[in-house]
């Protein structure tokens, strides 16, 4: 299944924001929800099960200068294996202007046994933008070990390098659970927070909770790992 979702919202000039455009097609269906205090909010719903093995699905994120957006999803995407040989892709890239601010906040990608994804976000920040970048894995359902997985994040921020993460996971992944990696968790996570008017907090390490401040911008992420996704939400909410 291919599928190509967009969002683009614009600042209404009256301290709001209005969605120019919103559109879908299954399994990535866009659905505004009530939202006050200017930001407009979105969540992406699931049409059909997955991503599946040879699934191509993109989202594209638009904010224009001075809006605000949050997007949410309304329950854990579930990659699972399909065709012999296929692998599922889920791509995100944002552009987000001067003085406009997204929150990307889905719940967590559970990584099924068998599965074969590959999940791809690319964000462009301008100057003066804010963003709060929320990504989670869960390695297998309850009881299984997980198929494969790769979770690659890149952005940029005033066009230099702001951040480059990724993480594999499973049968394909030497070492993944191992102490260097997750050391056995079966959940993982980051949080990116950009943001000017914010304090840039110091590197520290609290249990499984990393907190690191960024060299290209005023930038602070955050990465876990946890026994469950419950305590993994927890710990990525500073």
């Amino acid at each position: 299944m291919r599928a190509l979702a967009r969002l683009v919202a614009r600042a209404d000039g009256r301290g709001g924001t209005t969605l120019v455009e919103l559109r879908g097609e299954t399994p990535l269906l866009l659905r505004q929800t009530p939202a006050d205090g200017g930001v407009a909010t979105v969540h992406l719903v699931g049409g059909a099960a997955g991503p599946l093995a040879g699934d191509d699905l993109r989202l594209e994120i638009e904010v224009g200068a001075g809006a605000a957006v949050r997007v949410h999803t309304v329950a854990a995407a579930i990659a699972l294996p399909g065709r012999p040989g296929a692998v599922s892709r889920m791509t995100v890239r944002a552009v987000v202007h001067a003085g406009a601010t997204l929150h990307w906040l889905p719940e967590q990608l559970v990584a099924a046994a068998g599965c074969a994804h590959l999940a791809e976000s690319r964000v462009e920040l301008a100057a003066g933008s804010s963003l709060r970048w929320r990504d989670e894995l869960v390695c297998g359902r309850y009881g299984e070990s997980p198929g494969g997985a790769v979770v690659h994040t890149q952005v940029d921020y005033a066009d230099r390098p702001l951040l480059r993460q990724s993480l594999a996971v499973g049968p394909h992944a030497p070492g993944w659970a191992g102490p260097a990696v997750l050391g056995g968790a079966p959940a993982t996570g980051s949080l990116l927070v950009v943001d000017e008017s914010r304090p840039v907090e110091p590197a520290a390490v609290d249990g499984t909770v990393a907190r690191l401040p960024l060299a290209g911008g005023p930038a602070t992420l955050w990465t876990a790992t946890a026994p469950d996704a419950h305590t993994l939400r927890a710990h990525l909410t500073p």
